[in-house]
């Protein structure tokens, strides 16, 4: 009677699943991405920076317990957004020109009460936002979104009013159009001179 043999396995069709199966868990497969706030750094320079008075800084800090202090007064997170508004919005005295020409002119547009002792215009105000070393990421991340909500609401309000129209669907309408609508780049950067987002880090400090 015959021997009969064991039929051979084709390694080489083994290797081609493996590698298609590699392939399509490295397509399929979604990793985790760090969370963070859209912001651009100031880049180092040697140009000495402008006297700013003292009434057009919003003073924010938060200590090491994860307290919020605004101006120096306890406030609670859900107060904020408000008290920037109040602050950018507030319009008592003349801004720096707009686009850097032309001359110093109060704001036009603003709806604040116009206090003398806060901030002249908000092209010329500035939050300052400083952190203890113990401060919770979570804590800063949800102060600093909640400063960039009030600019955010600004704008949208004087654009709604201008061209009834949000800022924020101008700005993802300019997007969409892969930054070619002219029209539409006018509008965004004529919101955005009106209303800059200025608001600045200091370095993490002992923050009582």
């Amino acid at each position: 009677m015959a021997r009969r043999e064991n039929p051979e396995i084709n390694a080489g069709s083994m290797a081609d699943i493996a590698f298609l199966l590699l392939i399509f868990f490295l397509v399929t497969t979604t990793m985790d991405v760090d969370s963070g706030i859209p912001k651009k750094l100031a880049e180092k320079t040697d140009v000495k920076p402008p006297i700013v008075k003292e009434k057009n800084i919003f003073q924010v800090s938060i200590n090491r317990n994860n307290q919020l202090f605004v101006e120096g007064d306890v406030m609670e997170l859900k107060d904020l957004k408000a008290a920037a508004i109040k602050f950018i919005d507030n319009g008592g005295g003349k801004g720096n020109p707009i686009g850097g020409v032309g001359e110093s002119l109060p704001c036009d547009y603003c709806k604040g009460e116009r206090n003398p002792e806060s901030s002249d215009h908000p092209n010329k105000a500035i939050i300052a936002v400083e952190s203890d070393r113990g401060t919770e990421f979570g804590t800063y991340v949800a102060v600093q979104d909640v400063l960039l909500s009030a600019y955010t609401e600004l704008r949208n309000r004087l654009a709604q009013e201008k061209y009834g129209r949000s800022y924020t669907e101008l700005e993802k309408a300019f997007k969409d159009s892969a930054n070619k609508d002219l029209d539409l780049k006018a509008k965004v950067k004529y919101i955005k001179d009106r209303y800059p987002q200025v608001v600045t880090d200091s370095e993490p400090t002992s923050v009582k």
